[in-house]
């Protein structure tokens, strides 16, 4: 295998992902901008958080880039796996971008990627320990069934040039990983999510992350144009609002980037703007039978074959 890691190769394609993709929503928005905040890690490196509020579009967006460095690997990531690795004396350093993308609109999908790198330097051996990580997902609050099918047909296609089965396998990942035990239900539509990859060489499996980030704006970009001057009221407000309070139960109970930030001392700012801007519970409510709602939770938040 490769070892000749080349990370200031990730951070410089990982900034300009960020701009290309701010600029890119920017445009959609034509008013707000992302605003630009740097911020500095305890233990060596920091990030750049962008941040979009109160948009005609979206109504919360954030497109945070990170680059740390740590003494030890926290829980989030050590309980998974690594065996045989003294993770207590190995220092690390982690690379990323995240995106959360909250529209204003209830006929325009929530979405989310995170593409990352992880290296470990182990005091034993030169041969470093790595692997990349990430995926997009997509969270409708309507149910179009062409979203749900360009959706899955970029994501299908960002896969394809690496294997014929890749596209099933991580969409797969994606749908359990993406799932509320609690409630019983899918958060969304899912999409891709991968770990641990590192069965190519180094060269290979950072090819295959760029090919990742550079669908991202094919895949979103066409479902935010084409829903994004629907009208809506009230209720569909009110129905957002209530499928909001879902992601703000996976990000607090399960997601593992929310937990990584946190334990690994990252900047809580940054790691809780992915929350939306506002979400309400209601005691066991249910869709009236029939409607556009209902559709959504009985048929689209199931996992299932959308190409």
């Amino acid at each position: 295998m490769n070892y000749d890691l080349n990370i200031p190769l990730i951070k410089d394609y990982l900034l300009q992902l960020q701009t290309d993709i701010c600029l890119s929503l920017e445009k959609e928005e034509g008013t707000e901008k992302f605003l630009e905040d740097n911020w500095e890690h305890s233990e060596g490196g920091g990030g750049k958080t962008r941040v979009l509020s109160e948009g005609l579009v979206i109504e919360r967006g954030a497109v945070n880039f990170s680059h740390i460095f740590g003494s030890h690997l926290p829980q989030s990531a050590t309980q998974r796996h690594l065996q045989g690795i003294n993770v207590s004396s190995s220092p690390f350093q982690a690379l990323g971008i995240s995106l959360v993308i909250h529209p204003r609109n209830p006929y325009v999908p929530a979405v989310h990627m995170n593409l990352r790198f992880i290296s470990l330097t182990q005091s034993h051996s030169d041969i470093p320990v790595w692997w990349f990580g990430g995926g997009f997902d997509l969270t409708p609050y309507y149910p179009f069934l062409e979203d749900c099918q360009h959706w899955h047909a970029v994501a299908k296609a960002a896969c394809a040039p690496f294997g014929e089965t890749l596209y099933v396998q991580y969409k797969k990942k994606c749908d359990e990983y993406f799932y509320l035990k609690h409630r019983k239900e899918s958060r969304g539509i899912g999409g891709l999510f991968f770990d641990d990859l590192n069965q190519w060489d180094f060269q290979t499996c950072f090819n295959f992350i760029q090919n990742i980030g550079n669908h991202f704006l094919k895949a979103y970009l066409p479902i935010l144009q084409r829903n994004k001057n629907k009208v809506y009221g009230k209720r569909e407000r009110d129905f957002q609002s209530y499928r909001r309070s879902r992601y703000v139960e996976f990000n607090l109970i399960y997601d593992r980037g929310t937990l990584f930030g946190l334990q690994s001392g990252g900047r809580t700012e940054s790691i809780l703007i992915s929350m939306p801007p506002q979400a309400n519970w209601k005691y066991n409510w249910q869709a009236e039978a029939g409607s556009p709602e209902a559709t959504l939770t009985e048929k689209f938040l199931q996992p299932q074959e959308w190409i």
